[in-house]
């Protein structure tokens, strides 16, 4: 699998065919990240689990935080991890022990864990790194034309605005394979020395 750019069927796999989706590093802090994320996906219709043993106890939009994977003691079919690259070979680590395992590790924007990946892939899982599935979601969806951003994608109709857990086709067609390079180019750039 090459890791430096993801074929739309790739990503649009994935996104159609997941439903439950455990967020390691979920915040319930509502300028976080994550937190936008975790509401974004919920609201498309996703079972999101929140992971963050430091906020056990609380909840993020109705769903209680679990400490670890482990804890959440039922299948899940992705794991979307909010960590830094330093962080994510435990959680796949983790993931790898759960039964059934996940299908798929999705690591956000910024976090690569070559290493991470080829273990996961061994065992059979797809891999996705740097990329937000907010962001691809929105993108496949058309759903980020409607903020005047440029998807790529194309269609004589308008997507529709989607209710409360209203999941929006990912099958619309993108051109230019509708690479999202500025994610590839500001991971690089962060770790080119200034």
């Amino acid at each position: 699998m090459n890791h430096d750019a993801y074929d739309d069927n790739y990503i649009r796999s994935i996104l159609n065919n997941v439903k439950s989706i455990a967020m390691v590093g979920a915040s319930p802090v509502n300028v976080r990240p994550s937190y936008f994320a975790f509401k974004y996906l919920a609201q498309r219709g996703y079972d999101m689990i929140p992971v963050n043993p430091g906020h056990v106890g609380k909840s993020l939009l109705g769903k209680p935080f679990v400490a670890s994977l482990r804890d959440i003691g039922r299948p899940v079919d992705m794991i979307d991890i909010f960590r830094s690259s330093s962080h994510i070979m435990p959680v796949v680590e983790e993931a790898l022990t759960l039964s059934p395992p996940p299908k798929v590790i999705w690591m956000q924007l910024g976090a690569r864990d070559d290493a991470a990946a080829a273990k996961a892939e061994a065992a059979g899982l797809k891999v996705v790194m740097n990329r937000c599935p907010k962001i691809e979601y929105g993108r496949l969806s058309s759903e980020i034309s409607w903020m005047g951003v440029n998807s790529r994608t194309l269609s004589s109709k308008r997507a529709p605005i989607p209710t409360q857990g209203m999941r929006l086709s990912l099958n619309r067609m993108s051109v230019g394979g509708g690479a999202t390079a500025a994610s590839d180019r500001a991971a690089k750039n962060k770790s080119e020395p200034t």
